[in-house]
């Protein structure tokens, strides 16, 4: 079960209320939510009490951001378990809410194996929901420092390939504190270089038909007093033909063993015209978003969308008419093609930004090593 309650923010974070949190108020433990689809006009928090709510947020885009899924995924078992219902069926659930995303499915297996270890071990519920959630604090805290690592990584990048500083930086979707334990993926890398003085412009694709661009990511960049300007997705290559944009920097859904990237649909068109151009297009995720199980882009399952999210537009607080709950743009009947993602070639990435560093070429062997020093980190 959700509920929803409003709050304002008066902070200097990007978001006055945490992204996600987890209570324990006398009626039960839930997981909070800032809801993203209510953004920009409110903060709006949704109440999940149970894990069918957790997923319901997640399909619904309440809850969205590679990083972000995982840490839900994990809270999402602990939720299920701390509250007695069946964490086995919870965790298929949750790891199914969006197919793409291969951070829920490893956030979900995470707390769900720590959750087994400690049933098998003890036999007691309550220390295995213990485990459970313990595991989920652990991936939040970590996926805070994975964070800083990247913006560490990528501006350390940008100044290396653009050495003469002022950067123009186009981004795609939303990769900020939004998505994240910490301050993001792709934006964490250009607020490090504005907090440096040396981003002279931030580009925002206002990212169709969902609008995460222009209503996430210029948020938190005017949160941020960052300089930058808002873009229709088409127009992007106008400004690549007017020398406007230095960069390129986007996040990841799922990286394939091979270098191939699925992002929010729009990603494989800018990498074209950066190619094109001879413009750096920089993928910054974490490691746990590079999948070796998945050898190539081929194989990346793309969820594919509602058709409503493309012939009807939604804004809060607005009368709506549409089947999805927006306004209608397209006839009745129109079918859209609608997927979520498009898969990038590893040879139109110039580089993967990760926690442990950056990989360049993007070689399957190279991703080989990254994820094998990754492994041993953890491990460690």
């Amino acid at each position: 079960m959700a509920d929803r309650s409003a709050r304002s923010g008066e902070d200097n974070r990007p978001t006055g209320i945490p992204v996600l949190r987890w209570e324990e108020p006398p009626e039960g433990p839930v997981l909070v939510l800032l809801d993203q689809t209510r953004l920009p006009a409110e903060e709006v928090e949704l109440v999940c009490t149970d894990a069918a709510a957790l997923v319901e947020a997640i399909r619904s885009l309440a809850v969205r951001g590679a990083p972000l899924l995982g840490i839900a995924g994990a809270y999402g078992v602990a939720l299920a378990a701390v509250r007695g219902f069946e964490v086995e069926e919870a965790a298929a659930a949750l790891a199914g809410a969006r197919p793409t995303a291969v951070n829920l499915a490893v956030g979900v297996r995470r707390a769900q194996a720590a959750h087994r270890e400690a049933l098998a071990r003890t036999g007691d519920a309550r220390q295995a929901a213990e485990a459970a959630l313990s595991a989920a604090r652990a991936l939040h805290r970590e996926d805070a420092a994975a964070s800083e690592r990247m913006a560490a990584h990528g501006l350390a990048l940008l100044d290396e390939l653009l050495p003469a500083g002022g950067h123009r930086v186009l981004t795609h979707c939303n990769t900020g504190s939004l998505v994240s334990g910490g301050e993001g993926t792709a934006f964490a890398v250009a607020l490090a270089a504005h907090r440096s003085g040396r981003l002279r412009r931030l580009w925002v694709d206002e990212t169709r038909p969902l609008l995460q661009g222009a209503r996430l990511t210029a948020y938190e960049a005017a949160r941020n007093d960052m300089a930058y300007t808002l873009l229709t997705d088409n127009a992007a290559g106008s400004l690549f033909a007017a020398g406007e944009v230095d960069a390129v920097l986007i996040g990841a859904d799922r990286i394939a063993a091979d270098g191939s990237v699925a992002n929010k649909v729009g990603s494989y068109p800018l990498a074209v015209l950066a190619r094109y151009h001879h413009v750096p297009f920089i993928v910054v995720a974490p490691a746990t978003t590079v999948d070796p199980e998945t050898p190539d882009g081929a194989s990346i399952e793309v969820e594919q969308r509602p058709g409503y999210e493309v012939t009807e537009v939604t804004a809060p607080q607005v009368p709506v008419a549409g089947a999805g709950g927006g306004i209608p743009v397209a006839p009745l009947g129109t079918h859209a093609y609608n997927p979520a993602f498009d898969v990038t070639p590893p040879e139109l990435v110039t580089a993967i930004v990760t926690e442990d560093g950056v990989v360049s070429p993007v070689t399957t062997e190279a991703l080989a090593a990254l994820c094998a020093r990754s492994r041993q980190v953890t491990i460690s």
